[in-house]
């Protein structure tokens, strides 16, 4: 394979971790609400989307919004960012697959609309700023996925432009803003098939063509 693109920017949970729609699940049972509650009240409902907007970017602390988010949903507040991503876990083969790039001379950033930082960091135990060449969060700039400002700040992190990237999300409306900008997209469904489109995209090999496991 021959290496067209020197670069690849991944969103962080969903992508990197497991995806989010079963924790969030998951969390509403052990809460007693009904299924659905969380993503409606929050996700759909004007106010539930302002405050989650608002602590993307960083208007909003964690602790203000456990407490406001709690109260809209009429549970206990404590922790509950923590609560809701319990279940979250690495997504090894894209974990390994973004190494495998790196290790290729690919330059590799992460993306993320972020959550706050505190009191629970999403982010612990990932060593994002060892293992990725840009780490760029919502609440630290003020702005956010789909907004074309946010993709450029991570383009500039990375020195590269959109043309020379893959950008990869499992939220499906983040990526028609980023093709716009000229990025190739890979929608995040499976792990699996993320890492073979990657290969394609990329140009080079990730994982072994006789075990088909990622290159470590």
């Amino acid at each position: 394979m021959t290496s067209c693109r020197k670069g690849l920017v991944l969103d962080f949970g969903g992508v990197l971790t497991t995806p989010l729609l079963p924790s969030v699940l998951a969390f509403e049972t052990r809460e007693g609400l009904a299924e659905g509650t969380l993503l409606g009240g929050l996700y759909l409902a004007p106010e539930g989307i302002r405050l989650t907007e608002e602590l993307e970017r960083g208007a909003l602390t964690q602790t203000e919004w456990n407490e406001a988010a709690g109260k809209l949903l009429g549970i206990r507040p404590d922790d509950l960012m923590r609560r809701v991503f319990a279940g979250l876990r690495p997504e090894p083969a894209v974990i390994a697959a973004a190494a495998a790039a790196r290790r290729a001379g690919v330059k590799v950033g992460i993306l993320s609309n972020s959550v706050g930082l505190f009191p629970w960091n999403l982010y612990d135990g990932y060593e994002v700023e060892e293992r990725y060449d840009a780490v760029v969060l919502s609440e630290v700039h003020g702005t956010r996925k789909p907004e074309p400002e946010f993709f450029r700040l991570v383009l500039g992190e990375l020195g590269l432009s959109a043309e020379d990237c893959v950008f990869v999300d499992d939220t499906e409306q983040h990526l028609a803003p980023a093709a716009a900008l000229g990025f190739a997209t890979v929608h995040a469904v499976e792990p699996a098939r993320t890492v073979a489109e990657l290969e394609t995209l990329l140009g080079i090999p990730l994982t072994d063509t006789d075990t088909g496991r990622v290159i470590s």
